[in-house]
């Protein structure tokens, strides 16, 4: 089955499973098909994920962030919200499937936004889902990790809620760059790497889970310990 056949399958199952039933405005519901989604994608992508550390059963996720990828390797491991950039919203098709998939979108321009999303979250959080995002605000090439932005943090802040810290990584058995068929930044653009992603025998992907910790009321020292938790994640990963 080819690329375009697996979004037709993950097409008919969100119809089936979720909009003709009438399931559509349930957020578990919408993240138990994101899940599965998330899993045709890997399997026919060949990425493999382990894990690492506790699975959390709810409250925020925080990450590194290296790849579009990381939406799949995030969401293979249980149902999930995950906060997106505004922008994605509009892209085609992935941005049908984000919305599908219940994803929180903030627009990082407007900073009345972050007062919308701390709602949203609050909200979300009450349904027993873990809400996953990634606090640098933009992906890397995993030779460093950026500075958490503490405006992206606010949410957590304001809610007081459990925070665990994540930290992925990827390995090309294969042979290759992981910094430049992986990552996807700089000035990427999806087609071509995607089209060489599907080259490639076999991605290999891990996922540490770090100690959950409670929010601290002030977001700057909330961006500093959970920079440091990913650090020393990050540290301990081969």
């Amino acid at each position: 089955m080819g690329l375009v056949g697996v979004f037709a399958r993950i097409t008919l199952r969100w119809f089936t499973t979720v909009r003709f039933p009438g399931k559509a405005r349930s957020t578990p519901h919408r993240a138990a098909w994101m899940k599965e989604s998330a899993q045709a994608l890997a399997d026919y992508l060949r990425l493999q994920v382990r894990f690492s550390g506790e699975l959390p059963q709810g409250g925020l996720i925080v990450s590194n962030h290296l790849s579009y990828l990381d939406i799949l390797v995030l969401g293979v491991a249980r149902p999930t919200i995950f906060v997106s950039k505004y922008e994605v919203r509009f892209w085609p098709w992935v941005g049908w499937l984000t919305q599908c998939a219940g994803t929180l979108y903030i627009n990082r321009e407007q900073r009345k936004d972050v007062a919308r999303l701390k709602d949203s979250i609050a909200e979300k959080l009450r349904e027993g889902l873990p809400i996953a995002f990634f606090p640098e605000g933009t992906s890397t090439g995993g030779g460093e990790m950026l500075p958490f932005r503490p405006s992206l943090l606010e949410p957590a802040s304001a809610t007081g809620c459990v925070v665990t810290p994540a930290c992925i990584a990827y390995r090309l058995p294969g042979g290759g760059s992981v910094s430049e068929e992986v990552c996807y930044w700089k000035d990427m653009t999806f087609g071509p790497h995607i089209w060489n992603l599907l080259s490639k025998p076999r991605i290999e992907a891990s996922v540490s889970f770090g100690k959950p910790v409670i929010a601290d009321p002030d977001r700057k020292v909330l961006a500093k310990t959970l920079y440091a938790a990913v650090s020393e994640l990050r540290s301990r990963q081969p």
